[in-house]
């Protein structure tokens, strides 16, 4: 077994640091581990310089993995690397798209037999990189409230399950008491799919299928299919609105006559301004934004394929 990088975040709490040791003793009964903590860009780099022909492990949930992917696409290098995950937190919508293991020693295992297979990346037009899924709109104010949502929920447990999923769901039902909804240009493959005459609520656009710590909000995304999913809400009025969380809980809104699905390599969205939610990172107010999806940008230890 190669060697191993193990990058993770420097201000993880105690709790995430007792599991990841737990992953650590399965790494280190096979193979040679370093575990590097960096706390900022700079620091990553520094470790990123040095990783030589390692194969990178991000110990973290969704931000910690877009940092590395971010910073290998800025150094030229992602292509050329095999990176894997051991999920920590309570989001980890990455792992959960690709079934990857949320049991640290589960997902430990799976770095070391699991299979190298290439996946997808979405880049806007300033080079940033979206490893999951970016939302505008209601969506992304519900990732503001919902964060809040899922850490007080996520130390509460009914039979076992643990509410923190919900987070995202409850910010989307409290955006909806006043919601952003805009008025858009959103393109999709060079064709028009809404103008500004009608308002939306949303927009989403997806590589992974799920936000928020579980919610599935494009549901069909998958990260090696070569196609970006788009969901765009119209449901702007206030019994839509809730129509729309209602279904959106019960993964049923694509079903919605004010919900439209398409698919493609290329999403602009132009307009009033708006807030975009990023692998869970807020940013804006944009005008105009655009992501291209880079087929098999990279490389991802994920579980074997069932042979048919």
């Amino acid at each position: 077994m190669e060697p191993l990088l193990v990058i993770k975040n420097s201000d993880a709490g105690t709790a995430d640091e007792e599991t990841l040791e737990r992953g650590l003793a399965v790494l280190r009964a096979r193979t040679s581990v370093e575990v590097a903590g960096t706390s900022n860009p700079g620091e990553l780099n520094g470790v990123l310089h040095r990783a030589g022909s390692r194969r990178i492990v991000v110990a973290g949930g969704d931000g910690s993995l877009h940092a590395v992917v971010s910073a290998l696409h800025r150094r030229n290098e992602l292509a050329e690397r095999t990176l894997a995950l051991l999920p920590l937190g309570t989001g980890n919508d990455f792992a959960r798209g690709n079934d990857i293991p949320l049991d640290i020693e589960e997902a430990a295992r799976l770095v070391l037999s699991g299979e190298p297979r290439p996946v997808d990346l979405v880049v806007d037009e300033v080079g940033e990189v979206v490893v999951n899924s970016v939302h505008v709109g209601a969506g992304a104010q519900a990732s503001r409230r919902g964060a809040r949502w899922k850490e007080r929920l996520g130390s509460v447990g009914v039979k076992g399950v643990n509410l923190g999923k919900l987070g995202y769901p409850v910010g989307a039902a409290l955006a909806a008491f006043r919601p952003p909804y805009v008025r858009l240009h959103v393109e999709v493959d060079g064709r028009s799919v809404i103008g500004f005459d009608q308002p939306v609520l949303m927009v989403a656009v997806g590589n992974g299928s799920s936000v928020g710590g579980g919610t599935e909000l494009v549901p069909d995304a998958d990260t090696e299919d070569r196609r970006l999913d788009v969901m765009i809400s119209r449901a702007v009025g206030p019994v839509a609105r809730f129509g729309y969380v209602a279904g959106l809980v019960r993964g049923r809104h694509p079903e919605r006559d004010d919900v439209i699905s398409l698919r493609g390599t290329e999403v602009s969205v132009s307009g009033e301004e708006f807030w975009c939610a990023a692998d869970g990172e807020i940013y804006g107010p944009e005008r105009r934004r655009t992501w291209r999806l880079e087929p098999a940008a990279y490389t991802m230890v994920l579980p074997r394929r069932r042979s048919s």
